[in-house]
């Protein structure tokens, strides 16, 4: 089990000049600690970039650097290595890219210093059949999942749902596998439970909020609007078919701030999540 990796990942004087702050060396430490998490192993791929133009560089776009015959060349050998590597080891999960690289951009590329461009880098291109993920995506993996939890029905949901995040190599903060149950909302473990799942929640990446039901489960709503004010994307799925309105699905406190999701698939789509580490029988029709 391995994904491809654009080798600044690991080596970010391989980018142009100026171009790594302190946040991008940051998503590519994160992003090499939840592949080692995850028993993902790393495969770095050649930088054409490098190989072409050399370290020091500027930074610049397609045209006029990269949009030449030696260069379609150099990017026709390094493919040939790659296909041959990819047939004796077979498919990996994916291509870990760097957006805006006009080499190893994943959604954009710079096609030149005033234009960047939608679509896949000039090198990533060359492997359409492979899913990539941009790395700041990718760096994101600290799941807080907040749910109902109050029913065997709830609990079990829960449990699949996490299961399933975990198999994409998301680390899954789950409240019930952590003591929040009746014991714990006894007396005086009410303030010490709250301010564990305050702490959890200031240490994700990102919330995964489960909202079936005819009313959303108020503390979940609460774990919403706390991570939307933290600035913490908030991803929330809803397999229930009722709806609020016709222009609402639930509560409109509820879907402005979050990316909705309908499905277990629709919400892997929206997180940018590589395919499944290993069969985890889970579906969100359950």
């Amino acid at each position: 089990m391995y994904v491809l990796a654009s080798p600044c990942l690991l080596d970010p004087s391989l980018r142009a000049d100026g171009i790594t702050s302190d946040a991008d060396r940051g998503a590519f430490a994160r992003a090499l600690e939840r592949c080692v998490e995850s028993g993902i192993e790393v495969v770095l791929l050649p930088c054409p970039e490098t190989l072409h133009l050399g370290t020091p560089r500027p930074p610049g776009g397609l045209r006029g650097r990269l949009d030449t015959t030696s260069f379609g060349a150099l990017l026709d050998r390094l493919e040939a290595g790659v296909r041959a590597l990819v047939s004796a080891r077979g498919p990996p999960l994916g291509i870990l890219g760097v957006d805006s690289s006009p080499c190893c951009g994943v959604t954009r590329h710079w096609f030149d210093r005033e234009e960047r461009r939608p679509g896949r880098g000039c090198w990533l291109a060359r492997f359409p059949e492979i899913p990539a993920v941009d790395v700041t995506a990718f760096a994101r993996y600290r799941v807080y999942l907040a749910a109902p939890l109050f029913s065997e029905a709830e609990r079990c949901y829960n449990e699949g749902l996490a299961s399933a995040l975990r198999a994409r190599a998301f680390r899954v903060f789950l409240p019930q596998e952590s003591g929040d149950g009746g014991e714990a909302r006894d007396g005086p473990a009410l303030r010490s439970l709250f301010d564990r799942l305050v702490a959890e929640l200031d240490a994700s990446d990102l919330v995964v909020a489960v909202i079936d039901g005819a009313d959303a489960d108020s503390g979940v709503a609460w774990e919403m609007g706390y991570a939307y004010a933290r600035g913490i994307p908030v991803y929330a799925i809803r397999t229930d078919f009722r709806r609020a309105g016709d222009s609402e699905r639930v509560n409109l406190m509820l879907e402005c701030p979050s990316a909705l999701a309908a499905s277990l698939d629709e919400l892997n789509a929206m997180l940018g999540a590589l395919p499944e580490k290993e069969e985890d029988g889970f579906t969100s029709s359950r």
